[in-house]
C-alpha cells in the first residue's frame, strides 16, 4: 500500500522535575499523545515509533516552571496519502450509491457510485449486498472485503479519504492478488528534527521522496 512513510528524526523532549525518577515513562506519554492524530509538519499521522536515547544528560530550562530537555532519536512510522496514490482498506458498510471503507483502522473512506468504473454492478445475492464484476465473475466486493482503491480527494482535518474504483488495478485485493497486477511501492525517507515541549510539536527539516 501507498502513503506509507518512514521518517528518521532527532527528537528532543522537554519534561517536568516530578518526573525525574521515571523519565522514560513521561517520555512514552507525550509521544503516545502524538499517536492517530494528523499533524501539519508531517503532513500526516503518526502511527508508530521506536526511541533510541541519545544522551544520558539533559539540559535544563530556567524560568518558573523549570523543565529538562531529553535527547533521543526516533523511527517514525507515518501515514501520508496523497492524490492518485493507492490505499487499502476494509468495506465496512455498501449500498448501491457508496461503499464505506476503514483504512488501518482509524481513517474512513467513501467511494461514491460515480467513481466506481463501469464492469461493476450493484446486485443483491443471497440477501447481500455487493458490487459484482460483469467481466469476471468472481471479482466480488461485499462488506468484509478488503480492497485496493485510488485516492481522489482527501479532508485531513477529519481523516477522511474520497476513493475510486476506476482503475482496472483496483477493486478486491484478493482477487487482484490471484488474477491482477501487483503494484510494489516503495517506502519513502524523511528526514528532519522535532521539538517536542508538553504536547506541541515543531519540525524542521528536509523532506526526500
Amino acid at each position: 500500500m501507498e502513503g506509507l512513510t518512514v521518517a528518521d528524526a532527532n527528537l528532543t523532549v522537554y519534561v517536568h522535575p516530578s518526573n525525574a525518577n521515571k523519565v522514560k515513562d513521561a517520555l512514552l506519554r507525550q509521544l503516545s499523545s502524538l499517536l492517530f492524530k494528523y499533524d501539519e509538519n508531517f503532513d500526516g499521522v503518526i502511527l508508530a515509533y521506536e526511541i533510541k536515547f541519545e544522551s544520558k544528560d539533559a539540559k535544563i530550562l530556567p524560568g518558573l516552571h523549570p523543565l529538562f530537555g531529553v535527547k533521543l532519536k526516533a523511527n517514525l512510522l507515518l501515514f501520508q496519502p496523497k492524490v492518485n496514490e493507492l490505499l487499502e482498506g476494509k468495506v465496512v458498510k455498501l449500498g448501491k450509491e457508496c461503499i464505506h471503507v476503514i483504512i488501518l483502522g482509524f481513517s474512513s473512506a467513501t467511494i461514491m457510485s460515480e467513481d466506481i468504473r463501469e464492469e461493476f454492478k450493484f446486485r443483491i445475492k443471497h440477501g447481500v449486498e455487493v458490487f459484482a464484476s460483469s467481466a469476471h465473475k468472481r471479482h466480488v466486493i461485499k462488506t468484509g472485503s478488503f480492497i485496493r482503491f485510488l485516492v481522489k480527494s482527501l479532508d485531513v482535518d477529519i481523516l477522511h479519504v474520497n476513493g475510486s474504483l476506476i482503475p482496472s488495478n483496483t477493486g478486491c485485493i484478493h482477487w487482484l492478488s490471484r488474477y491482477g497486477t501487483e503494484d510494489i511501492s516503495e517506502t519513502d525517507s524523511v528526514r528532519g528534527t522535532i521539538l517536542i515541549t508538553g504536547n506541541a510539536l515543531s519540525f524542521s527539516g528536509i523532506f526526500s521522496r
